[in-house]
């Protein structure tokens, strides 16, 4: 969950956040040792009334500053392809959902069990309970088991939307008539939120999206609650 003055970002809740996060202090190391040494240029040749006659006809120079920046590219767009690799990996999920976005809100079905699945709204803020968040809190949390690999197959009714939860790393456009599917493992339990992140009309920011993490048996147990219920 974000803070209002939180600078970087939320802290990571699966394996493929973290090699994001990680990936983001790489490349803004690279960024930093960039600006350092063109202020340090800059700096010096504003400074200085020297001249170099070994710098103003320097071929070896001219080649380290040629050959220095691709370097600097390999080594940021090597990790980058790899991230880009893990993230369209779907490696024999466990758990197969569907989330299908409507103006406004979102609709989940557990296709492995039967005809579980609910819609889930936001809670207006004047039913609140304490302790929940405004334009986050929805009436029906997206329930899924903690370690266990799932796909998520994501659609929309009616408009572009976009299924987005920024601590798991997962941003996929919700599109009408195509099936997108994407995978995540959750490694905390936990409640992580996220919000519709494509423009899709007038309440497009009143769709908030929450995943809770739950044990494996207490998992188990939800569902068949669940499916109780549905069947009466």
């Amino acid at each position: 969950m974000a803070s209002p003055t939180q600078i970087g970002f939320q802290d990571a809740a699966s394996p493929l956040m973290e090699e994001l996060l990680h990936f983001h202090d790489h490349g803004m190391l690279a960024v930093f040792m960039i600006s350092t040494f063109v202020l340090y240029t800059i700096t010096t040749l504003l400074t200085t009334k020297l001249t170099d006659m070994h710098i103003l006809d320097a071929p070896e120079l001219e080649a380290i500053w040629t050959l220095l920046p691709g370097i600097i590219l390999a080594l940021v767009a090597l990790p980058s392809l790899r991230i880009l690799y893990l993230m369209d990996e779907i490696n024999d999920p466990h758990l197969t959902m569907k989330a299908i976005g409507h103006q406004w809100y979102w609709s989940y079905e557990y296709t492995d069990y039967g005809d579980l699945g609910f819609d889930s709204y936001m809670v207006p803020a004047r039913d609140l309970a304490p302790g929940q968040f405004r334009l986050l809190e929805t009436d029906h949390r997206m329930i899924i088991p903690l370690d266990t690999p799932i796909r998520i197959l994501i659609s929309a009714e009616d408009v572009l939307h976009s299924w987005a939860v920024p601590a798991l790393g997962i941003k996929m456009d919700a599109v009408p008539g195509r099936l997108n599917e994407t995978a995540f493992l959750v490694s905390r339990p936990g409640v992580y939120y996220g919000q519709c992140s494509e423009i899709c009309g007038a309440n497009h920011s009143f769709m908030p999206i929450v995943v809770e993490t739950i044990p494996l048996e207490h998992f188990e147990a939800w569902s068949s609650l669940m499916l109780e219920d549905a069947s009466l």
